[in-house]
């Protein structure tokens, strides 16, 4: 792939990822974003806050969906970064079942070595702690993994890292990447160090979310610079094919608001389940031009729903309180236009290294969940809005007397 120098370090993609096709088109664009863990501390003076262009982009070629622009890993990733894995109880679930599945679908021997690319504070290693396992981890996050006693690499992810990753414990039988194989720039290099640290034998699993569920469901809000392709079955297949590698097995999973599981390994080294060919086929209905079509009217529409909505509740003077400050929510407030005079504050759970904070590109103060119940505003703004059906009566339950409002697919209260 050729890339155009851009301006901050950033580089406009004017051929595809993945394939090295120039037809590229637009799909749709929800601004110049901040980088989403960008957070200025409460209090702090204002200052310069760089921004930058997210316009989806889909290959006609290989039908991989991208970022414009690729921002530098070092602006996107610092080592302050504030996301910890562990803090997200879905995404403890989630991993722990996936270590079942593996123990059921391809079973590991004691001595067989599990590798975690991008893995953060090490919740998901800790399920395979019956096996031998190292992490890959950029972030000062990789602090949190070693003090539970996980040996973890504080590097980015290259075919270097590999090559230093088997010199120290040796080739992995299983490799994981969740959530991060569609953040990393120079794909076939990772690919590439993938095969390197893989024994002949290994299976590579990828979790990333998922374009059908992001189509599906107007999930806009996950559209930002730390995602730089947005993947279908189809598009890994060809992406992973390039290499020799081929899909055994795809499952669609709940995290992010809908994200696919995928398996793969070295041609012919382990079989091809059904589900492969019936997730391709799904595709192909659900990927059609017209819902793209679609898709981009209807963010347009829900963009100024929500803004209407909003605006009703603040002329008659009523608090509104986001909950949870996930970087899609970055994505929804700056893209809508919001600011602390219209969500007056966004709350996270104590212990949130994002707690003290403000949301990226605004003065929106993050400050501690039990505000909600203690000050009791007339409306809660899910920017969780997926998992809205999990955190409604649980709010409800610990004491919350006031309305919700679901932004997405479709801005509405709930009471």
């Amino acid at each position: 792939m050729k890339l155009a120098a851009g301006t901050q370090g950033s580089v406009v993609v004017e051929r595809c990822q993945v394939c090295d096709s120039e037809n590229l088109k637009s799909v749709v664009f929800v601004g110049y974003l901040p980088p989403v863990n960008t957070m200025p501390t409460i209090g702090s003076r204002l200052k310069e806050e760089p921004s930058y262009p997210a316009e989806l982009l889909a290959c006609d070629q290989c039908g991989l969906f991208q970022l414009g622009l690729i921002v530098d890993p070092e602006i996107l990733f610092p080592p302050t970064y504030p996301y910890t894995s562990g803090t997200t109880k879905i995404l403890r679930e989630n991993f722990a079942e996936l270590s079942t599945e593996v123990a059921t679908l391809y079973p590991l021997k004691k001595e067989d070595l599990v590798v975690d690319i991008g893995s953060n504070d090490g919740t998901l290693l800790s399920n395979f702690t019956n096996y031998r396992v190292f992490g890959v981890e950029p972030t000062n996050a990789g602090k949190l993994a070693r003090e539970r006693g996980i040996d973890t690499l504080t590097a980015f992810f290259s075919r270097d890292t590999a090559k230093q990753v088997v010199t120290k414990v040796g080739k992995a039988k299983i490799i994981t990447a969740t959530n991060v194989f569609a953040h990393i720039e120079n794909i076939h290099e990772i690919v590439n160090g993938v095969l390197d640290l893989l024994t002949e034998d290994g299976l590579f699993i990828s979790e990333s979310h998922y374009l059908l569920s992001l189509i599906e469901t107007m999930q806009y809000d996950t559209i930002y610079h730390e995602h730089l392709r947005y993947y279908s079955v189809s598009s890994l297949q060809f992406l992973l094919e390039q290499h020799g590698l081929e899909l055994n097995h795809v499952k669609r999973i709940p995290t992010h608001g809908g994200s696919i599981r995928v398996y793969a390994s070295r041609k012919g080294t382990h079989p091809v389940k059904e589900s492969v060919g019936e997730a391709l086929a799904q595709e192909r209905a659900g990927l059609s031009p017209e819902s793209l079509l679609k898709f981009r009217e209807e963010v347009m529409l829900s963009k100024l729903s929500l803004y209407s909505l909003l605006s009703e509740i603040k002329s008659k003077r009523e608090r509104v309180y986001g909950i949870g400050a996930p970087s899609r929510a970055s994505t929804l407030i700056n893209y809508v236009g919001l600011d602390e005079t219209t969500i007056d504050a966004v709350l996270e759970i104590s212990g949130s290294y994002k707690i003290g904070k403000y949301i990226p590109g605004t003065v929106i103060p993050v400050l501690d969940e039990n505000l909600l119940f203690t000050e009791q505003p007339e409306y809660a703004l899910l920017f969780s809005w997926h998992i809205a059906d999990e955190l409604i009566p649980k709010l409800k339950g610990r004491g919350f007397k006031g309305k919700f409002i679901v932004p997405l697919p479709e801005p509405r209260i709930v009471s």
